[in-house]
C-alpha cells in the first residue's frame, strides 16, 4: 500500500508542478498580449493627438468638442467589446488576437485628445503611477488566499453605472457629478485588476486539466483584454486628478 500511496504522491506532485508551469506561461502571454495593445494605443493615441490636422478630424481645434466622426470613435471600441464578447467563442485563437490588436488601435484612436488637451510630461507621469498601481493591485489579486470572487457582481454593477452617469453627464456638464465619476472610477478599476488577476489564474487552473489549448490560448487574450480594460480606464481616471492642461 506504501509504494502505491508514494506513487500516487508523486503523480499528484508532478501534476501541480506543470500546472504551476503552465500558469506561469499563461499569464505571461496574457501580459505579454496586454502589454502589445498598451503600445498599439500609445501609438496610435500620439500619432493623431499630436498632430492637429488629424486631431481635427475628430474634435473642434477649439472646443475639443467631438464631431460625428470623433462620437463614433468614442463609442466604437465599447461597441467592439461586446461584438468580441458574443463571437470570441466562434473565433480561432489567431483571429481573436487579431481583433485585440484591432480594438487597441481603436481605442487609441478613441483617447488621442489627451495629446492635445494634457501635457506630454503630465500624461507620461500619470503613465508611470497608473503602472506601479496596476503592478501592485494585479500582484495582490495573484498571490492573496483570500477569495475575490465576491467583489464580482458588485463591480460590474459599478462599472455599468460609471457608463450610465457618464453618458447622462455628457449632457448635464456638471463638475460635481464629474469630480464623483471619476472618484468612483478609480477605486471601481483598482479593484477590478486584483479581481481579474485572481480570476484569470483561477479559471487557467481549473481548465488546465482537460488540455483544451485552443480554448487556453483564446482564454489568455480575453484575460488580456481585461487587464488592458482595467489598466486604461484606472489612467484615463488618473489623469483627471494628476493631468496638468496645455
Amino acid at each position: 500500500m506504501a509504494p502505491y500511496q508514494t506513487m500516487r504522491s508523486a503523480a499528484a506532485s508532478a501534476n501541480a508542478a506543470q500546472i504551476d508551469q503552465g500558469l506561469r506561461a499563461h499569464m505571461n502571454k496574457v501580459y505579454g498580449t496586454m502589454s502589445v495593445g498598451m503600445v498599439m494605443t500609445a501609438g496610435a493615441a500620439w500619432a493623431i493627438g499630436s498632430n492637429p490636422a488629424l486631431n481635427a478630424l475628430f474634435r473642434d481645434p477649439i472646443t475639443m468638442q467631438p464631431n460625428i466622426l470623433g462620437w463614433i470613435a468614442m463609442f466604437a471600441p465599447l461597441i467592439m467589446v461586446f461584438a468580441f464578447g458574443a463571437a470570441v467563442n466562434r473565433l480561432s485563437a489567431a483571429a481573436a488576437q487579431l481583433f485585440f490588436y484591432a480594438f487597441a488601435a481603436v481605442m487609441g484612436i478613441s483617447i488621442s485628445w489627451i495629446f492635445a488637451v494634457f501635457t506630454g510630461v503630465s500624461i507620461t507621469q500619470t503613465f508611470l503611477t497608473t503602472a506601479i498601481a496596476f503592478a501592485g493591485l494585479s500582484l495582490y489579486g495573484y498571490t492573496t488566499k483570500k477569495d475575490l470572487s465576491g467583489w464580482g457582481t458588485f463591480l460590474m454593477m459599478g462599472v455599468i453605472g460609471l457608463i450610465v452617469a457618464s453618458i447622462i453627464n455628457i449632457f448635464l456638464g456638471s463638475p460635481a457629478i464629474h469630480f464623483a465619476i471619476t472618484i468612483l472610477g478609480v477605486l471601481i478599476f483598482a479593484g477590478l485588476t486584483a479581481y481579474d488577476t485572481q480570476s484569470i489564474k483561477q479559471e487557467y487552473i481549473d481548465h488546465a486539466v482537460h488540455g483544451d489549448q485552443e480554448w487556453l490560448n483564446k482564454s489568455a487574450i480575453m484575460g488580456a483584454l481585461r487587464l488592458y480594460l482595467d489598466f486604461i480606464n484606472m489612467f484615463m481616471f488618473l489623469l483627471q486628478f494628476l493631468g496638468n492642461r496645455e
